[in-house]
Order: structure tokens, then sequence, then C-alpha cells
């Protein structure tokens, strides 16, 4: 069997080897003539799976090893009787702690106290609700925004319309999938009306996909108004996205919310899983035998509550970091910019989640129940 694969899936090579033949390649670049003799295709967000890719070749399996579905053509795959699998929640887990790192960080550059702020999530899927979780456990209020899974009666949460969110959130959080049509079409849910309505101080973060903030509404809205804070993971038009945009917002990243080592590895497991399913074949790889052990995180007594959190949060996770690298870019053109984005994305270094560190804090107490709570491992 040949199979071809995005080459930035982490360990494919050697996850599918038992499989047939792997062939690796750039998912931007992946075209219909290196599919001539492929049974088996590998990928990403970054390649669109359509007729003009696949008609006319031998492609029987398509596993995407990320959490959407709007880069594949489904009613395609479908009349073509294609199989297809994705990755959903693979990454959630990281997503929501990219999200908590990135309230925290903004809190101690803008001086705002996140406890006090009400949050609201914007879709309560496999990132939204791990957010919620975490947000619950540090005991910051929420607000529930999904209309699809509230008239479906599949969760007993109590949910609220976006107005509601918009009138009465001080930290915003969207986590829905991008859909075009239907009852609850997500792209530009957040438009120049919509945007116009944020509240004074509001934050404001995607890091779902980029076209669900109208982006050029954003950028002349941040014109208008100093008073919003704005993280974006998730950009319309990836990687050209607008540097204009990127220079004015307060947290920006190349879209790697999900990045975490055991997330992208979760990835290609399920991607893998799904192959073996469908061609009926095995293999002998395991994720978890690519991860590392436990580290550790030592805090010294921290002189407040929020200063605990905030030296927590930066510790396991310095989004600063992945911010200025992604900045330094701004001032690049379209040629020199879209490989710097992609770059960003392909080295990004090794992040692990809450339940691979132990937290270790001198003098004082540690908040065993919270950190437990998040999924961190404490030791007195």
């Amino acid at each position: 069997m040949k199979i071809l694969a995005d080459q930035n899936i982490p360990c494919v090579a050697d996850a599918f080897a038992e499989l047939g033949e792997v062939s690796l390649m750039p998912g931007r670049e992946i075209r219909r003539e290196h599919l001539v003799e492929c049974n088996c295709l590998i990928i990403r967000t970054v390649t669109r799976v359509d007729e003009g890719l696949l008609k006319g070749t031998p492609v029987e399996f398509v596993g995407s090893a990320t959490i959407g579905t709007d880069h594949i053509d489904l009613d395609y795959l479908d009349r073509a009787g294609i199989a297809y699998s994705n990755a959903a929640g693979c990454n959630a887990e990281a997503a929501s702690e990219y999200v908590v790192s990135s309230l925290f960080a903004l809190s101690k550059r803008k001086h705002i106290d996140p406890f006090k702020l009400k949050a609201g999530i914007v879709g309560f899927g496999n990132v939204g609700s791990r957010l919620y979780e975490k947000l619950d456990a540090l005991g910051i209020q929420c607000l529930l925004c999904d209309p699809p899974l509230q008239q479906r009666g599949e969760s007993n949460r109590t949910f609220v319309d976006l107005d509601t969110i918009l009138h009465n959130s001080d930290f915003i959080s969207l986590h829905v999938p991008l859909t075009h049509s239907g009852k609850h079409p997500t792209f530009h849910l957040m438009d120049a009306a919509r945007l116009q309505h944020l509240n004074e101080g509001c934050f404001l973060v995607n890091a779902a996909r980029g076209e669900v903030v109208d982006n050029r509404a954003l950028l002349e809205l941040l014109l208008l108004r100093n008073d919003l804070t704005v993280y974006l993971d998730t950009w319309e038009r990836e990687p050209l996205v607008s540097r204009e945009l990127l220079q004015r917002i307060d947290l920006a990243t190349p879209h790697i919310a999900g990045y975490s080592v055991e997330g992208r590895l979760r990835g290609t497991q399920m991607a893998l899983d799904a192959a073996c399913s469908h061609f009926n074949k095995t293999s002998g790889w395991n994720m978890s035998e690519q991860l590392p052990g436990i580290r550790e995180i030592r805090l010294e007594g921290s002189a407040s509550r929020l200063e605990f959190w905030q030296d927590l949060f930066i510790q396991h996770c310095n989004i600063w970091n992945d911010h200025d690298d992604f900045v330094a870019g701004a001032q690049l053109d379209d040629i020199a910019f879209a490989p710097h984005f992609d770059g960003l994305r392909r080295i990004f270094p090794d992040r692990l989640e809450y339940p691979r560190f132990v937290i270790k804090q001198a003098h004082t107490g540690l908040p065993v129940n919270t950190l437990q709570k998040l999924g961190f491992n404490t030791e007195n």
C-alpha cells in the first residue's frame, strides 16, 4: 500500500510504516499528481481535500490528524465512496490550556485580576468544555453558549444566547467549528455588528478558526477603541494573515494553541487507528512510548493568589515567546511571510500538558485541590 502524509505530522512515517510504503511532503504542496499511486492520504488542515485533488486517484482513505473538517469536502468523499476520519478532540486539552495561559499572561501585562472577570465560552465542544472545567476549577464564573448543543438537549448545562454573552462577559473565548450554512453558521460569527457590542475592557480570544472573526472589522474596531484586549491564535487567510492586525492585537500566535506534544501525537494515533480499521491492518506503534517523563515546576512563595497562578502558567508555557517570534515577521511581504508562519508551526518547541508536570512550592502550602482538578501532579 502507498501512503502519502504531511511531513509535519509527528512520527507519521514510523507510525504508518507497518501499513505500507510511506512518502512525506509539505501539506500545502500536495497535488493530484502526487496521488496517482496513493491509497491512503494523511493530512492536516493546510491541505484542501476535494474532487480537484482526489478525482481519478486510487485514494480510498483520507485521515486528518487534526480536529476540524472545514478543509475537507465531505459530500464529495461520500459520493466517491472514500473513507474519512478526523482526530476530533486530539488537541482539546492543549488548546484549553493555551487559552488559560493567554488569560493569565495578559492579566499580568494589563494589570487585571482574571478572578474578577465573567467568562463567556462560545462553543461547548471538546475545547470549550475543557476550558470551562479549568476556569470553573479556578473559581472564574462562566456563561456558556452553544445553540446546536442546546437544541439537541445533549447537555445538562445552562446555556445562554450570544447576545447575552456579549452584554455580560468580560472575557469571551470562541471554540466553534467553521460552518457556512445551516441554522447556526459560524463564518464571521463575530462580525462588525457583534464586535461593536463588546463590553468596555473586554478580553476577546479566538482559538477556533480564523474566519469565525471578521478580521477586517476587528482591525477597524481596534483603530477606534484601545480598551479591548485581543488574543488571536487563528486568522483569516492563513498563512497570509493581516500584518496590520497582527501588530494591533495584544497577543498573537500562529495557529499553535493545540500544539502540545500529546495533542499532536494523539492526532497521529487517531489517524493511524482509523487507517488500520479501514484497511484491516495492525500497527505496533503507540504514542505513549514517545512521551517524556514527568517534569518539575518549582515555585517560590508568592505574595498573592493571583501571582501564584501567573507564575505557574508562565513557567508551564511562556506564551510571550511564541508571540514575539510571530510578530517578528510583521514587516515581511507575502512571499516571505507565508514560510515564516508555516516555519513557526513546523519547528514549534515541545509543550507538554499539565499531567506531565509535578508542582512544588517552597515555604507555603499548595492549592492542591485546584491543581489536581486542572490535571497537575502535586508533591509536598
